[in-house]
């Protein structure tokens, strides 16, 4: 992986969401504009980018095991970051009544909306499969753990599992059954996924853009100052120690070069843009999630090359 192509990459996703910070002040940022938004991205533009990689990929049993390998190390990637920033909420922050929050901040990234494009173009069809397997493990976190660490009286049932699925890990099902018995659709509908996987990263970028505007517009801008004194932690957890976390494991298991790659973007992602969202669904600090969202994904404009440049340096001189 090139470091221009890196570079160039998140010049343009830079540029995208400095677009979105322009279009906010051409229109109303209320809940109609934000749910067609996130419906647009995660009911349309992540499925088409999920199933124009497996039908641009050819499948087979030592695929498939990396497949299922990459949802399982997702798992234990997002838990691994949810329990240090518990642990460094409790340490560094003894009275806070947030460690909830935080922990969910530091181990869940926004893996779908900026994760799978952008693997997507750094590392083809065959990275965006992973990234869209890494992704759904980030989704099995999300509604299980994370739902289960937020609620305040722990219930567990069928409604958890309906919440889990969602488009997106539908296509991954369709997609991958559809490649295991070796059926493809027409070119009608794969040159039509193709065209509309395109969509994904911009409108993920404006969404990213308007939000920022949004969230500073508003009058209770001043009720951050709170998130401000712990931003460090879950930004220092999520895009640092844990793609650290990633390397060390694939280097360990001795994945191959293209699914360590994966693994360390994926985990490198800023904090989860739906957390302010989940965080309202369980009457949680919904401000501080968006807060948190906001200044992650500003850092990993930042962070992510430089992790990249860093597993370059360390895997060229292995």
């Amino acid at each position: 992986m090139t470091m221009s192509l890196v570079f160039h990459s998140i010049g343009v996703i830079t540029l995208m969401i400095g677009i979105g910070v322009i279009l906010s002040r051409t229109f109303n940022f209320n809940e109609d504009t934000r749910n067609a938004f996130i419906s647009l991205i995660t009911n349309v533009g992540m499925p088409c980018i999920i199933l124009s990689s497996i039908f641009q990929v050819d499948i087979e049993g030592e695929l498939f095991g990396k497949i299922i390998f990459v949802f399982l190390v997702s798992i234990a990637i997002n838990l691994a970051g949810i329990g240090l920033g518990y642990l460094f909420a409790i340490l560094f922050h003894k009275k806070l009544d947030r460690a909830r929050e935080l922990a969910i901040l530091s181990g869940l990234g926004n893996t779908g909306f900026i994760g799978i494009p952008l693997c997507a173009v750094l590392l083809g069809p065959e990275g965006a499969l992973y990234a869209a397997m890494f992704d759904a493990g980030v989704d099995f976190t999300i509604w299980t753990v994370g739902a289960l660490l937020l609620q305040k009286e722990k219930q567990v049932g069928l409604g958890m599992l309906r919440t889990m699925l969602n488009v997106p890990i539908l296509s991954i099902v369709i997609g991958l059954t559809l490649a295991f018995f070796n059926l493809r659709p027409p070119f009608l509908l794969t040159d039509l996924f193709d065209r509309l996987a395109a969509i994904a990263a911009p409108l993920a970028m404006f969404y990213i853009g308007i939000m920022i505007m949004s969230l500073f517009q508003q009058r209770s801008a001043g009720r951050l100052a709170g998130s401000r004194n712990t931003l460090w932690l879950p930004v220092t957890v999520k895009l640092v120690l844990l793609p650290v976390f990633a390397v060390l494991i694939g280097i360990g298991l001795s994945v191959d070069r293209l699914v360590l790659q994966t693994l360390l973007i994926q985990s490198a992602m800023p904090t989860l843009t739906l957390s302010s969202i989940l965080f309202a669904k369980y009457s949680a600090d919904e401000e501080m999630g968006a807060f948190v969202t906001i200044c992650s994904t500003a850092a990993a404009l930042l962070t992510i090359p430089g992790m990249i440049y860093l597993m370059n340096l360390w895997l060229a001189g292995g």
